[in-house]
Order: C-alpha cells, then sequence, then structure tokens
C-alpha cells in the first residue's frame, strides 16, 4: 500500500529527516488499511505555543500537536459549531498534520537520556496515533497508547 508523507523541517533545525519518514511510515502501515497521506512539522515553540493557544485554548509551548482531518470535521471560527471538510477528489484517506517543536525535544530528549532524533520520532509517533484515535486521557486508554508507541517506534528503527 502506497502512503504519503510530507515532512517539512523548519530552519534552523537539522535532522535525520529519513529517520522521521520510517516512523510516519511504520504507523500507517501498522495501523491504516487503506492508502493515507499524512503531513509533519518540525518548528518553534513559539509556532507550536501559537497553535497552542489558538486551537487549544493554552498560552504555552507543549511538544507536539496533532490536527486530524480524518472525521472530516473543523469547529467553525466561534468554536461552537461545525462545518465538514470537503471530500478530495482521490481515493486518499487524508488523516492531517502532526506539528513536533524541536526546542522543546531538544530539552526533553536531554531529561529522558535519548538523543533528539528518538524523541522527535517518539513525538511524531505519538501525534500520528492521535490522528488515528488514540487517546491518553484515561489509565486504560494511556496504557494501549504506550504500548502501541513503544512497538511502533521498535518497528519504525
Amino acid at each position: 500500500m502506497q502512503h504519503q508523507v510530507t515532512l517539512s523541517v523548519e530552519e534552523p533545525f537539522a535532522v535525520d529527516g529519513a529517520a522521521l519518514l520510517r516512523a510516519a511510515r511504520a504507523v500507517l502501515d501498522a495501523e491504516v488499511t487503506q492508502p493515507a497521506e499524512m503531513s509533519v512539522v518540525i518548528t518553534d515553540d513559539e509556532t507550536v505555543r501559537g497553535l497552542n493557544q489558538e486551537f487549544r485554548g493554552y498560552d504555552e509551548p507543549t511538544d507536539v500537536l496533532s490536527f486530524g482531518l480524518s472525521e472530516r470535521m473543523k469547529p467553525a471560527a466561534d468554536g461552537d459549531e461545525f462545518f465538514p471538510f470537503p471530500d478530495l477528489p482521490d481515493d486518499l484517506l487524508h488523516l492531517g498534520e502532526v506539528v513536533v517543536s524541536y526546542p522543546t525535544a531538544e530539552r526533553q530528549a536531554t531529561e529522558h537520556g535519548r538523543v533528539v532524533i528518538d524523541e522527535l520520532r517518539h513525538l511524531l509517533i505519538h501525534g500520528a496515533l492521535h490522528l488515528l484515535g488514540h487517546d491518553h486521557a484515561e489509565p486504560k486508554e494511556e496504557a494501549v497508547m504506550r504500548a502501541r508507541e513503544q512497538e511502533l517506534l521498535s518497528a519504525s528503527r
């Protein structure tokens, strides 16, 4: 099956794009049964902070944000109503976008004793699983999601 992943790494960050693409494709190969596409953006804390403020109401940076399209619904500007995303004229499942803060990933890698690319891979997989409906709000959900993250991290090496 042919999945499509678009990776955008903003300046001045330099990453192993092949490792990130392998991680994204590992998630899609393992979790999606039809051709799918997603985008991944590696950016700075300020950009992520702005997105976090605008879409989640938290005025702080975070490590990863997921913006899903798979339900084809998006909040209206006032946040009270929803409108459908238009269907695109192709056979791909358009999942959405994962946005990762490189500086936060770098700090967390140091805290966890990992190299930065491994932290970025972990965050990308975490965000991609969110696009696919996984959550960690409840302890049981968290255990399932964390276990799946570890399996996919191993599979994407």
